[in-house]
């Protein structure tokens, strides 16, 4: 017995055998670190290629991530918090994270989304929610350090609510020799959209081009958009207060030229990319603020698929 554990241990410390070994252990486990599998290149690609209109988004998201992943040991969690208008691609580059993390991507068990009308329903019942709530991404942190949670609909997010996770945000959090600080949280939320789409349209009205936008124009209003609105999930948060956040990411309201470009991708999913009269039609059905100008699309790419469905 003796003999047969000196050679296995033998074996492990050569990288090779060792690579064998993981891979001989993972055909059989479900363990998160055999699902764990970024590829952030392919993540900065369909960041690039799929999401239209977000310069400051793609920038952020990419750099934020891969710096995040290449740090073996980081100081704390990677919290990202992203804001701005319906159908401005939020959601779905909260998606290309479980995507291209997990090699069984957003089915991943330790991919983890809460949205607050299903999970925490009631505003009466806050105490309740807080103490399942720390239970549970407690829980899942036991069972995976690299967890990723996903907050949507946080301007739903009952008051007070979110604040439970401070402890778990923090730069010291090690419970059960469980490091905490490898995991990634991301909120998603409308609040601040005003802040943010005012400061897109002062920047088309003074005659500058949309990339120029610097995310230094938008942070401090944004961040106290977000910390003094009642209704954003976040507000007066101790989050904010003691600086967890990583990066509060603007998703900019989109023109009918990123909406056409939503439509043609869509279009060639369904295979059909040399529609471009279906691209028109889309474009000039959606509706489009402020009224002088007719700028930004209302409703961002949102309605694009019910209104191909349309007119094809």
């Amino acid at each position: 017995m003796l003999a047969a554990l000196t050679a296995l241990l033998l074996l492990l410390s050569s990288a090779p055998a060792g690579c064998v070994f993981q891979k001989l252990y993972c055909s059989f486990s479900d363990s998160c670190d055999c699902d764990f599998k970024p590829r952030i290149r392919d993540l900065e690609w369909d960041l690039y290629k799929n999401v239209f209109g977000q310069h400051l988004a793609q920038d952020i998201v990419s750099e934020e991530v891969a710096r995040f992943l290449l740090n073996k040991s980081p100081d704390r969690p990677l919290v990202l918090s992203f804001h701005g208008s319906s159908g401005t691609g939020k959601t779905l580059v909260s998606s290309m994270l479980g995507n291209h993390l997990y090699g069984s991507a957003m089915s991943s068990p330790f991919f983890h989304q809460f949205v607050p009308t299903l999970h925490f329903p009631s505003a009466k019942r806050v105490n309740q929610y807080r103490a399942d709530l720390k239970s549970w991404v407690q829980g899942n942190l036991t069972e995976c350090a690299r967890s990723v949670f996903i907050f949507d609909e946080m301007e739903k997010m009952p008051p007070g609510l979110i604040d439970v996770l401070e402890p778990f945000l923090g730069p010291s959090h090690v419970v059960f020799r469980t490091n905490y600080r490898k995991a990634i949280y991301v909120f998603i939320s409308t609040t601040g959209q005003e802040v943010i789409n005012q400061a897109v349209l002062e920047n088309r009205q003074a005659g500058r081009d949309r990339d120029e936008l610097k995310l230094s124009d938008l942070q401090e209003d944004l961040t106290q958009a977000v910390y003094t609105n009642k209704t954003s999930g976040l507000y007066q948060s101790s989050i904010i207060q003691q600086n967890l956040i990583t990066r509060f990411v603007p998703f900019l309201p989109l023109t009918r030229t990123h909406v056409e470009r939503c439509v043609r991708s869509q279009l060639c999913q369904r295979g059909s990319c040399n529609r471009s009269d279906v691209v028109k039609a889309v474009g000039a059905d959606m509706n489009y603020t402020p009224a002088e100008g007719w700028y930004f699309s209302t409703t961002g790419c949102k309605a694009v698929s019910a209104k191909i469905s349309f007119f094809l």
